[in-house]
């Protein structure tokens, strides 16, 4: 399993003396990363870029930081988005309407946030002179199933694309990751709540398996991407995977007793049995780079990113999926959930998906 890697790895890190903008920020990734960039104390200073005003109250309270600024905002809006950017040398994009059944039912939606969303990401950094662009994406961009996978995979070209044909000025970069502990985008805050209220939880498909890792370790590697990345690379995390009936019942006995039920109740549409971070048809374009990370190298226009990886041995596997990954058992996913903030965190509500 990758281990923590925290804010100590920043101290001789490119963010320091940055001014940096976080779009999704007040979501679970962007208050790690935020709390990581902040105890750097290098920081110049972090902008918060987000649609809800109430999150921001939260989260301006949690922190109490002069260097934080929030911005109210939408990245489907350009204008407002550019002035945002004005003077910021790294871009984190991680705002995304991330919801499988939501993205499914509100299609035109989700194409406006995490497409267009994108693209002005693109434009308005490129406008503004950044230094680095980092898209975080998702495994449900790989060999996509669903309207929102559909999107993240958009997204993902979008982005190298733009760093191999628009600008040698800014470098854009993608992180692709699983679930992430406690998020709203996971299943165990919906477990908690049944387990609380009804004394029973229920299952979509108890042999289903899922990427998981804690925001701690998630957030870690993606500053570590940055201290690494050139340009045009897709940086895939290494992450372990469990299987929904091993989760359930690790919820199960932390939180339930002897009476707590289970129901099995069908795959949702748009959802997969298994997860893969890299599939067959990418697998020949990818490195192992160790330090927790597999890349992907672009299919065109690559030739300093082959250069740079080309010491590196080739992919191990056809494919990564959440069925050949390195399994985690119900003592290390108690290990996990113990360590990770959300059994206690407001922000930890919404809808929810696996």
């Amino acid at each position: 399993m990758p281990q923590d890697t925290g804010s100590k790895a920043l101290t001789n890190h490119p963010l320091r003396g940055a001014t940096v903008l976080i779009t999704g920020g007040t979501g679970a990734w962007g208050r790690e990363l935020t709390t990581q960039i902040l105890e750097s104390s290098d920081v110049k200073e972090v902008r918060v870029y987000s649609r809800g005003e109430h999150p921001q109250v939260l989260m301006r309270r949690k922190f109490s930081d002069s260097r934080l600024r929030f911005i109210v905002g939408d990245v489907r809006d350009k204008n407002i988005l550019g002035l945002a950017m004005k003077d910021v040398d790294y871009c984190f994009h991680l705002a995304a309407l991330k919801h499988i059944p939501i993205c499914e039912e509100n299609t035109w939606e989700a194409i406006l946030t995490n497409i267009y969303g994108t693209q002005n990401i693109i434009e308005c950094a490129i406008a503004n002179g950044v230094k680095m662009v980092v898209d975080a994406s998702s495994d449900k961009a790989v060999d996509p199933f669903n309207l929102y996978g559909v999107t993240k995979a958009c997204g993902e070209k979008m982005i190298v694309n733009a760093n191999q044909n628009y600008t040698s000025d800014t470098r854009f970069v993608c992180v692709r990751g699983g679930n992430v502990v406690g998020t709203t985008g996971s299943v165990m805050p919906l477990f908690k709540q049944q387990i609380k209220e009804n004394n029973g939880i229920t299952i979509t498909d108890p042999d289903m398996t899922r990427f998981l890792m804690s925001t701690k370790q998630a957030i870690g590697l993606v500053l570590k991407a940055v201290e690494r990345a050139v340009g045009g690379e897709l940086f895939v995390m290494k992450m372990p995977a469990t299987s929904l009936s091993t989760l359930a019942d690790t919820m199960i006995r932390l939180l339930g007793n002897d009476e707590t039920t289970k129901e099995t109740i069908g795959r949702r549409p748009g959802e997969k049995k298994h997860e893969a971070l890299i599939s067959r048809h990418e697998s020949p374009f990818a490195k192992d780079i160790g330090d927790d990370y597999y890349v992907l190298l672009p299919q065109f226009g690559g030739a300093t990113c082959e250069s740079v990886y080309a010491e590196y041995p080739s992919l191990p596997l056809e494919e990564f999926s959440s069925e050949n990954a390195e399994q985690l058992d119900s003592k290390s996913l108690e290990t996990m959930l113990r360590q990770e903030e959300w059994l206690f965190d407001p922000y930890a509500t919404g809808p929810i998906t696996l």
